[in-house]
């Protein structure tokens, strides 16, 4: 082996018997051998096997209330939608960017404008109190705004116009919903 050449062993796996390849020869994991080809590939450097890596990785983030992501920044934050058509009502949660931990605010509200039906609609999302997490306006994840036209309308394409959150002020973020803009 020279200075720039990498080798890769694998343990091989016990031999099992697999009735479709008609053999009993061993086989690797499948994720053990994706990435025993990438570095076996990548020569004296780490830099192509991150790259083949990073382009290759897509990650999906999960609502965790089952709503709309909004990507804040990249990846910095989301707000989370989630729609109550019944009550007229989109609820707004402010998360990181890996959409587990709720961020805690001081905004007294904040606006999204939806193109509902050719005209540009307003929604005033206000601060929610939630006496079991301890938050209260000044100091909470979840805010709500109500509309009528919230009842019958499910899909639109909205911009949030500005959200500060950790210092770090977002503006113009457009998004669809329920698409979100990931």
């Amino acid at each position: 082996m020279t200075g720039g050449e990498r080798r890769v062993e694998f343990a091989p796996a016990p031999a099992t018997s697999n009735p479709r390849l008609k053999t009993n020869r061993p086989s690797l994991p499948l994720p053990a051998l994706v990435l025993g080809l990438v570095l076996a590939g990548c020569g004296g450097s780490d830099a192509p096997a991150k790259k083949a890596v990073e382009a290759g990785h897509q990650h999906e983030h999960i609502p965790p209330h089952g709503g709309t992501a909004v990507e804040l920044g990249h990846e910095e934050f989301h707000v989370e939608l989630v729609l109550d058509p019944a009550a007229g009502k989109l609820t707004a949660y402010v998360m990181d960017g890996e959409l587990e931990q709720f961020i805690r605010i001081p905004a007294a509200s904040f606006e999204v404008l939806a193109q509902v039906g050719g005209t540009e609609q307003s929604l005033v999302f206000n601060p929610v109190a939630n006496g079991a997490t301890g938050e209260k306006a000044g100091d909470t994840s979840q805010f709500e705004a109500t509309a009528g036209w919230l009842k019958t309308t499910t899909n639109f394409d909205a911009t949030l116009r500005e959200l500060t959150v950790r210092a770090q002020t977002y503006r113009a973020v457009k998004f669809n919903f329920p698409k979100g803009n990931e």
